[in-house]
């Protein structure tokens, strides 16, 4: 039997629809290379309305490259982020804003379900500066989190607010920004919170592989693409990264589909016959599971993963059926 990966990664869905005709649509006559091109414009200019908000937009091609780029721009290499101790920079990105930032450091952070705990930002900023230690110049928040939970407003204001009364940078990794929007996170407030530089993601939300770099200080884009350049991040034929977000901007797509993945993830929650362990408020379930009934979920022929948390994680996409919950949600009861 071979394994079905509908659950183990938004990653493992194909590309929308509306994400594969607009880049069809892109596939004609020549243009100029290196993201000068009018698709990328078009592209940017969406995201910049999306956020209500004058930004520098620039396309990669993997969350990993955007979020490490993004933190090598916001710190110097004898220099840190502070990240929750799960956060994909921390995790599952093999040292690339090291890489990227010539050595820039991680220093990490506790919190339920995925959110930074504010006394454990507290007891971190005030650390002192010494010559034996790479002292914090960065914050990293995720919304929606690692665990399929999400960051308010107030929440992540009162997470940036101490680091930019330090004079540090603030990055967010939008990996799963849409499903944080569809589930009510307002993005037209995420430049007013004092984020430097937004990752919004495509990958997750439906693309084919792309991100979106949002650089709201302005200073920080000098020699920005630069910065891409070396990183192996400025692809030549650079619309075919931007002209995904056109089709699912422009149509609707980015917010509706990802309304449809939470919703997915709801209807598998209220299946679930296994103990919840985290909140699901966005496209995530994550469950207690010994290894023997993993195991024979994975022999049933439905593979997902065991999380960092020693729960087991069910993903939702664009593509997630009502029936496929049905028939997934039928294999669960019987092995509980």
């Amino acid at each position: 039997m071979s394994a079905r990966y509908d659950f183990a990664s938004d990653n493992t869905a194909p590309a929308a629809p509306e994400a594969i005709e607009a880049l069809v649509a892109a596939n004609t006559g020549f243009t100029s290379g290196y993201g000068t091109d009018p698709v990328s414009a078009r592209a940017g200019d969406l995201i910049r309305q999306m956020l209500d908000a004058d930004a520098e937009v620039r396309f990669v091609a993997s969350g990993t490259a955007a979020n490490a780029i993004s933190v090598a721009a916001l710190c110097r290499p004898f220099e840190a982020v502070l990240a929750h101790d799960h956060a994909h920079i921390c995790t599952d990105e093999t040292g690339a804003p090291g890489f990227f930032g010539q050595g820039v450091g991680l220093i990490r952070l506790g919190g339920a379900s995925g959110r930074i705990d504010p006394a454990e930002l507290t007891v971190a900023l005030a650390q002192p500066d010494i010559s034996h230690r790479q002292s914090p110049a960065t914050l990293s928040l995720t919304n929606a989190t690692e665990y399929g939970t999400l960051y308010s407003v107030d929440q992540l204001a009162a997470l940036t607010q101490p680091v930019k009364a330090k004079g540090y940078g603030v990055h967010l990794d939008g990996a799963r920004l849409a499903n944080a929007a569809a589930a009510g996170f307002d993005l037209k407030q995420i430049k007013s919170l004092g984020v430097d530089i937004l990752v919004v993601g495509g990958t997750k939300a439906g693309m084919a592989p792309t991100e979106a770099v949002v650089i709201f200080d302005r200073a920080l884009a000098r020699r920005f693409d630069a910065r891409l350049k070396q990183g192996g991040q400025l692809p030549s034929k650079g619309r075919f990264y931007a002209a995904p977000f056109i089709g699912m901007l422009e149509s609707g797509a980015f917010l509706r589909h990802a309304a449809h993945a939470n919703a997915m993830a709801r209807q598998l929650a209220d299946a679930m016959p296994f103990r919840i362990t985290h909140p699901v408020e966005a496209n995530a379930v994550f469950v207690e599971m010994d290894e023997e009934r993993l195991s024979a979920l994975h022999s049933a022929g439905w593979f997902v993963y065991r999380f960092l948390d020693g729960s087991v994680r069910f993903m939702c996409s664009w593509a997630t059926t009502e029936e496929t919950v049905q028939e997934i949600g039928q294999v669960l009861q019987k092995l509980a």
